[in-house]
Parts: structure tokens; sequence; C-alpha cells
């Protein structure tokens, strides 16, 4: 049950100048906007929405318009600051093979492929071979690396009398559990296997580490919380990517398959994979990629990212949109498939990244090896988009442009095509993201730059770092305690607060023989050396959540008319008070970043989920970012006049101690850290990209104590773990 203080410590989120806060353009928050938003019409009637609830609020409520627009227009400028073409005007065509290049190494490390697993045996077993009708399908699995069993179904005619073009077809999600049969969802698209093999091609159909025969995962950050899958640098992608590559590597073992003839096709998260091998692996020559690709716009603006689990994504270290995956399959022939109807991957964003792919195949000189097949539907299998990409494989593979007579009918009860009746006892598939991508062992003495480079690339730098204009505007006193509220910026949109509190000493007696003229003191609140009382160490305290929910009641307090709509809390307030007069030559900043207190952004738990994943897509997290926020507020402290080199300490607890501790590393150092809780290794701690692959904890807390005076209440690691 929630007691009344603690509901007055949710209302206290202060409201500052209106202009301090201006947004461009009116936009419908991110917290409460859904995807695929079919028309201008929905948008706008999104927007009015959006507004009733928001000027409805009540004072039970946290006030979170503010938040939800800077939010809002952040995703928007850092969205808009990636979406760049492939092609950039003048480029050469050895330039872009020289860029493909270093793009495909690079979509290798952000798959977790970098450097590529070992290629060890296989060990393919064929389970069984059946003849059908006008097909044989054999049941068979193999291990991309051991114990990582793929269980697949391989479609051939019923006599191959020489080596026939091969099309991989890997798996969209599908629940095929019947009975407590797990034949996987490689038996829910075996009709595509089918019409392959019956009409003169070879098709292995493979399962996916989720949904298939194994309960692997797809979904860690999606509801799972597994949000160290970031800082491991992992994602399902990279196991999906690395199992369709050895399959690749299966099927050139056998005697039916003409190996410089190979297709990949697949709809949904098997269109993804579909984008993956073709994009890292040239062995593909063909490529049908259906509803797997949308711009960084539709998933971050648009909140296409709600919709998709973690299969879909790469860890956007390099900060790419779509459209540079896509360009690595050119100059091969490729038809992009989608639906006009499908809320997942919207048109607008499909015909984007044709657009940018058009460009690139046009510098190749091989303009009609792309094209766009756009049909009626929603995000579904439909007769239409198979029948294009039959035309498209047997035009490129078979050069053969003969009309397609024979549907794709499902014709196989599912569960016969099972490969398992019970899952090996040595099988990873549902471990597989606690040892694809191995943490460091030895971090590189380096690993500082390593950070700017593979976990806060997305920082801004240059010309995208705005001045701090550090302006104090507002300063109150209460009993004896003073409070100046000041803002920086931070990055655009987000300007941040700093509340700065010191005790007021007490005033010295009047001598009667002395007098002094009366000073006005209307014209500006007094400074924070008034009375002589310049302090000699100041303490910057960063908030989380809850921390700010234990102050906030007592700033409402002291700042009654920056908190209009909070109720004070007499009792927070004198906590402050007495902490702060018990050093009395001390002062104390309270500095939440984004995301907390007065910049807080609504939604429930899976909401707030679905944001920190849009930080992700941007080649960012929210942890890294309110590090950022930290590295600008200690600035903004160093910029206040009142300041004047004092020594400086930097407190907080739980998350905040973390970003203090990487905070730290960078910039000039600060006198002393005090971390309480922090979080003892990176699997149990804040999200931030690839850091387990670059540095380790103990390393961190060495090079942090080497710079500060670190003092640590809580079991940190003391050994590299």
């Amino acid at each position: 049950m929630v007691g009344p203080a603690a509901v007055a410590r949710c209302r206290c989120f202060p409201t500052f100048p209106a202009k301090d806060f201006a947004v461009q353009h009116p936009t419908t928050p991110i917290a409460t906007r859904t995807y695929g938003l079919a028309s201008k019409l929905a948008l706008l009637f999104a927007v009015l929405t959006t507004t009733v609830s928001v000027s409805g609020q009540t004072n039970n409520a946290p006030k979170t318009d503010v938040g939800d627009r800077m939010l809002t227009q952040y995703f928007q400028l850092e969205t808009a600051s990636l979406s760049t073409d492939v092609v950039t005007p003048g480029m050469t065509l050895p330039e872009l093979e020289e860029q493909q290049s270093t793009d495909r190494k690079r979509l290798a490390e952000m798959l977790g492929l970098d450097p590529m697993p070992e290629r060890t045996p296989l060990k393919p077993v064929i389970v069984s071979t059946e003849q059908r009708d006008g097909f044989r399908v054999q049941r068979l699995h193999f291990q991309p690396s051991p114990g990582l069993y793929v269980a697949a179904n391989y479609y051939l005619p019923p006599k191959c009398d020489e080596p026939l073009p091969t099309i991989l077809y890997v798996c969209g999600h599908a629940n095929t559990v019947k009975d407590g049969v797990r034949p996987g969802n490689k038996a829910a698209y075996h009709h595509h296997g089918v019409w392959f093999a019956r009409n003169g091609y070879t098709c292995l159909v493979i399962d996916t580490i989720q949904l298939g025969e194994f309960p692997g995962q797809h979904h860690g950050t999606y509801r799972l919380g597994k949000w160290w899958w970031n800082n491991r640098g992992y994602t399902p992608a990279g196991v999906e990517a690395w199992t369709g590559m050895r399959a690749l590597d299966y099927l050139e073992t056998r005697p039916e398959v003409d190996a410089d003839r190979f297709g990949v096709t697949g709809r949904s998260g098997g269109g993804v994979y579909s984008w993956w091998i073709a994009a890292l692996d040239k062995r593909i020559k063909v490529a049908v990629p259906v509803a797997g690709i949308t711009t960084l716009h539709n998933h971050v603006v648009d909140g296409c990212v709600e919709g998709h689990c973690d299969c879909m994504y790469m860890i956007n270290t390099y900060r790419w949109d779509y459209g540079r995956v896509a360009a690595l399959v050119a100059p091969r022939p490729l038809l992009i498939s989608n639906t006009d109807k499908d809320s997942i991957f919207p048109l607008d964003g499909v015909v984007q990244i044709h657009r940018q792919v058009r460009d690139v195949y046009e510098l190749y000189g091989e303009p009609n090896h792309l094209g766009l097949q756009i049909t009626e539907g929603p995000h579904k299998d439909t007769q239409e988009l198979r029948v294009h990409a039959f035309r498209w494989f047997t035009r490129f593979l078979r050069d053969d442009h003969e009309l397609i007579r024979m549907p794709a009918d499902k014709c196989i009860e599912l569960t016969d095509l099972a490969v398992f009746d019970t899952p090996p006892a040595d099988e990873r598939v549902t471990t597989a993201d606690q040892w694809f991508v191995p943490e460091v062992q030895d971090p590189d003495p380096n690993w500082q730059e390593s950070l700017l480079q593979k976990t806060f690339a997305g920082w801004p730098s240059g010309d995208q770092i705005p001045a701090l204009d550090t302006k104090r505007i507002a300063t109150s006193v209460k009993d004896g305690i003073r409070c100046d509220v000041y803002q920086f910026d931070s990055q655009q949109p987000f300007r941040l607060p700093l509340f700065v509190l010191s005790a007021e000493p007490e005033p010295k007696e009047a001598d009667p023989q002395e007098t002094k003229p009366a000073k006005d003191s209307s014209a500006e609140p007094p400074s924070a050396d008034a009375n002589n009382a310049t302090p000699n160490h100041w303490t910057v305290e960063v908030l989380g959540q809850e921390a700010w929910e234990e102050v906030a009641g007592g700033l409402a307090s002291i700042l009654p008319k920056q908190f209009p709509d909070a109720v004070g809390s007499d009792d927070r307030f004198q906590t402050l008070s007495k902490r702060l007069k018990q050093d009395p030559t001390g002062t104390l900043v309270l500095f939440p970043p984004r995301g907390i207190g007065p910049t807080q952004w609504s939604g429930n738990d899976t909401k707030r989920g679905h944001i920190r994943r849009r930080f992700m897509l941007l080649g960012q997290t929210l942890d890294g970012m309110r590090i950022w926020d930290l590295r600008r507020a200690i600035a903004a402290v160093r910029s206040i006049p009142e300041f004047d080199d004092a020594p400086l300490t930097l407190r907080g607890s739980d998350h905040a101690a973390a970003w203090i501790l990487y905070a730290s590393l960078f910039d000039q150092p600060v006198t002393e850290l005090e971390l309480i809780h922090p979080p003892s290794n990176h699997q149990d701690g804040i999200t931030l990209l690839n850091v387990s692959r670059v540095v380790d904890m103990f390393s961190i807390m060495k090079q942090a104590e080497s710079r500060s005076k670190l003092n640590v209440w809580s079991d940190v690691a003391s050994e590299e773990d």
C-alpha cells in the first residue's frame, strides 16, 4: 500500500519557464505513441488525444508532459542525424566497394561475430528420408557450434541427376506446438520448401533458436529484462546469422547442391535473417527478404520497435540506419518484398530503403538486379508474396522466365516434421546468450579509448555539443537553507536542472557604533557568498527516480513557485536542513539526469522498456546518456562562479553510483567518489553497449581510484569478474 507521504513525493515535479522546454513542432509523446500509424489523420488524432490526456492530469499523477515532449523531440533529432544516404555525392565505385568491405566487418561485429566463431565440425545427422508426392523430405540436424543444434527439413526433387540451385529458407516466428510435440517453426513454412523441390531446386528450411524445437530466447530486452545482452554485445540476430552461414557450409557438402547458385529467403523474422546472411556471406547469389526491413525512423520515432523482438536488431555500435545493411547485398540480385498494410514494416520505410539501395545498384551499373515488390495485405505470408519470390529466383538462379503455374500448398502434418524426440542432453541452444559472445578476459591497455568507440559512440561530439549556457533561474531561502536552481544544456533538447543547496550562516550581531548604508537587494537574488560564507567543498548527489522522490517533497517546500502542483513535505525539508546545517561550509547539488524527476516521461514498465530499446537502436543506452548528462552537470557546476575550484565530491546509490563511476573516467578528475551499493559486475549493472567485451569492472574501479579518492559502501568486486 502507498501511504500519503509516498503519494506526495510522486507528485513533486517542478515547473520551469516554458521557453526552456520549447519544442519546434507539436509531437506525439513516445511513451503514448503506438506503431504503424496509417495516415496523417491518425497522427493528428494521436496528437489531439495526447494533448487532452496531458491537460487532464490531476495533482495525483506525475507531471510528465515536459519529459514526454523532450523525449519525443530527442528521438526525432537523433534519428534524423543518422538517416543519411549510403551513396554520398561524388562517391566512386572503388570508394563504395571499400566502404562495403569495412561495413561487412562492422556488421559482423555488431552481430557478435567478430571474431567469427570457429567453424567446428557440423556433425550432421539425417534422421529420416521420406518420399512424398513430387518431392522428398529429410529430417536432419547439424551443429553450427558445439551444442548449438539446428533442426532442419531438407526438400529435394524425387531424383537429382545433377547439382541443383538451392534455397536456404529461414523462418519467421510461428508457434507450432501440438499435443506436446514441438516440430519447430520450420514446419509452419514447409510449403515453401515443397514448392522449390517440386520445381527443380533443393531447399533447406531451418529452425530458429526460439520457436524451433528448442525453447531458446529472442525476447531478452523485449520482455525478459535481460538488458545485459546489450552489455555483452549479444543479440539473437547474430546466432541466426551464424546458423544460416553454417547451413551453407552444410549444403556445400551435399552432392545435390550447386554451391554457385545459392539463394536465401524468408518472411518476417526470416526476412531479417535473409538480410543478415546475404549481407555477410557472398556465397548467396540471390536474395528475397520478405517483410524484414524498414527505416530507423519507423522503428524509433513511429514505434515499430514495440512490435519486434531482439532478433530483428544488431547492436548498433556504428549507428547505422538500415539502408546500410541492405546495401551490402549489392550488386547481387535482390528483391525487396513487402505488403502495403504491414504495421511493423510500414510501406514508407520500405520504399525509403529501396530508394537508398537503388543508388548503390546504379553506381554498380546493375539497376536490373534490384526489384521492389509491394502487394496488398497485412503482415502475413500471402500467395502474392510467394509468387514474386519464386519468379525472382527462377529468373536469376535458373535463367528461366517461365510463368509460375503451381501454388505453394501446405501438404504435411506439422508434427511429422519434428526432428528430435527429446532435446539432446548437451544442447546449448537455450543458453546461447551466456556463451555465444564471450566477455573480455584481458582488457586492452587502451580500453578507455575503446569505450568511447564501442560503448559511448552515441555521445555528442564536435559541433553536436551545445554550449552549457548555465543559468540561475530561481533562488529561495527557508529557515536558514538557501536553494539556487540552475539549468544547463546537456544535449538538445535536454535542458536539465541543478538544485544547489547550502546553509545560510547565522548573521553577526551588528556593532552599535557601526552603520552601513542600506543595499537594494531586489534587483537580483543574493549570491552564494552572502555574509562572506563561501563554501569550501561541494558535493553533487546524482539522483535516480527513487532518490528523487525522497528529496522532491523537501525541494517543493523551499521552492513552492517551481513546484506549483506539488505538496511540499516539511519532514523532507527538515531532513535536508539537518544535513546541510551539520556541514555548514559545504554545498550540496542535487542532480536528476534525463528521464528522472523534472524530465520524467510517462509510461508503464513495458513502455519504459521500449523507450530503453529505442536508445539501443540509436547506438546508445539510456544509462550511457545519463552518464553524458552527469559529465555535463559536472562541467555546469564548475562554471558557477561561486564554485571557485572548490573540492568536488560525487555521490550516488545503485545505478547512480555506476553513472558516477563511468563519468569519473573522463574530463578533469574530481576530488572524491562516494559510491553506495554500486553494481559489482556488468551483468547485474547498468546497461552500456558492448561494455563486457571491452573492460571488466575491476579495471574500471582501479582506474577511477587512480584519479579520485574512492569510497565504496558495498561488496564491490575486488577481483576481475
